[in-house]
């Protein structure tokens, strides 16, 4: 268990605050999740650590961002709304470094979709749902059954989601990102511009964690999108989501007690329906799927699915579905999202994702001993197929 980064004395006791997959791993990636505010004491500002390194003092004291104007905007709304220090953002700043590789990385030229199958499904599927993988999981769960049955008691998420999503992020606490989540956060808000306004937004709610939690801005590592802990959490989901669920009077993201009551509370937040399936396969009429939209934000009634040559292999309820396509070996698998689908791409915005954690949480769930998620719709009792 990796401990909280508690800050080197503070100058002010109304001082300073600060997720890792995966994920995005996460896939580590950023969640995209609307940025929230909490309502902090107004403070002096961040208090410095006490020692600093040859590496966080290199170039002019301006820093890598100092001519930035982007920058002295974000000083000046957080000065004037959030009671921050000038001088004392202008003194963290001055230590914030551009990360160019980052910048290489989110230019890399992205190959084009392929119009036929290629089996990139099970090749990321692989990733993720491995031997290794299901018994470092299984361990996590029996290490943490009882936190995991309050989280599930307390916000309707069975454990087997909450562990597979730390495992899918990070491993279980294994794979936390190795970059200072100020540097990365400043490189993409100031120096990549199609995706500006979102991460100056995260880099302020990184501040204000930073204050609120007591932390050393420049302590917390994550990914190269600024995800952090266990659950690879953006700074304004920390402020939203975060819950301190071991009543140290903190929240912790790198402590597993903490990390699993958040992923919960994010689950729950985002409308997780306690007791219903994630997803239901499809069955598919030959060429009756091809010219229809796929994706987990699709939406269709099940008149309309079924007119396609569409259905559903067990029944699903009343509603709309979405419609996702899996691109698997020997041709495409189709599969019907229902609601709690679409509360995982909360995490990640992808439909291979939040099947992998799916995937994953049931191979858990089956390796464990517990029966099939059986759910009720219209007082008919169905369980889910084996995939």
């Amino acid at each position: 268990m990796r401990p909280l980064i508690r800050l080197v004395p503070l100058v002010s006791a109304a001082l300073l605050t600060a997720c890792a997959s995966a994920s995005s791993p996460t896939p580590t990636t950023a969640r995209e999740t609307g940025p929230a505010r909490t309502q902090v004491q107004p403070a002096v500002g961040l208090s410095q650590p006490a020692t600093r390194t040859a590496a966080s003092t290199r170039g002019t004291d301006r820093g890598d961002f100092g001519d930035s104007p982007a920058l002295a905007e974000l000083i000046d709304r957080l000065v004037r709304e959030e009671g921050f220090d000038r001088a004392e953002l202008q003194r963290i700043f001055s230590r914030v470094e551009r990360q160019q590789w980052i910048l290489d990385l989110l230019n890399k030229p992205k190959a084009p979709p392929s119009t036929t199958p290629t089996g990139a499904w099970d090749r990321y599927r692989a990733k993720f749902i491995t031997e290794a993988n299901i018994a470092n999981g299984l361990r996590f769960w029996r290490e943490h059954a009882e936190v995991l049955d309050r989280a599930h008691a307390r916000y309707g998420v069975p454990p087997e989601y909450v562990v597979a999503i730390i495992g899918v992020e990070t491993r279980w606490g294994g794979y936390l990102g190795k970059h200072r989540v100020i540097d990365a956060l400043a490189t993409i808000a100031f120096d990549y511009p199609r995706r500006s306004e979102y991460f100056t937004g995260e880099l302020e709610s990184f501040l204000i964690m930073a204050r609120g939690e007591g932390m050393d801005p420049f302590a917390p590592v994550g990914s190269y999108a600024g995800a952090m802990g266990l659950g690879q959490f953006m700074p304004s989901s920390f402020l939203r989501y975060a819950v301190d669920f071991d009543g140290d009077g903190r929240r912790d993201l790198w402590n597993r007690v903490d990390a699993i009551g958040s992923v919960a509370n994010y689950f729950a937040a985002h409308g997780w329906r306690s007791g219903e399936p994630v997803v239901v396969r499809a069955r598919v009429s030959e060429g009756g799927a091809q010219a229809m939209k796929t994706g987990f934000s699709t939406r269709y009634g099940l008149d309309e699915l079924r007119r396609n040559g569409i259905t559903a292999v067990s029944p699903v309820g009343a509603g709309e579905v979405s419609l996702l396509r899996l691109d698997a070996k020997g041709g495409y698998q189709y599969w019907l999202g229902l609601p709690n689908f679409y509360v995982i791409t909360r995490y990640n915005h992808s439909s291979y994702y939040a099947m992998a954690v799916h995937q994953l949480a049931q191979e858990l769930r089956t390796r464990r001993g517990l029966p099939g998620p059986v759910v009720t719709h219209r007082g008919q009792g169905t369980a889910e197929p084996p995939l």
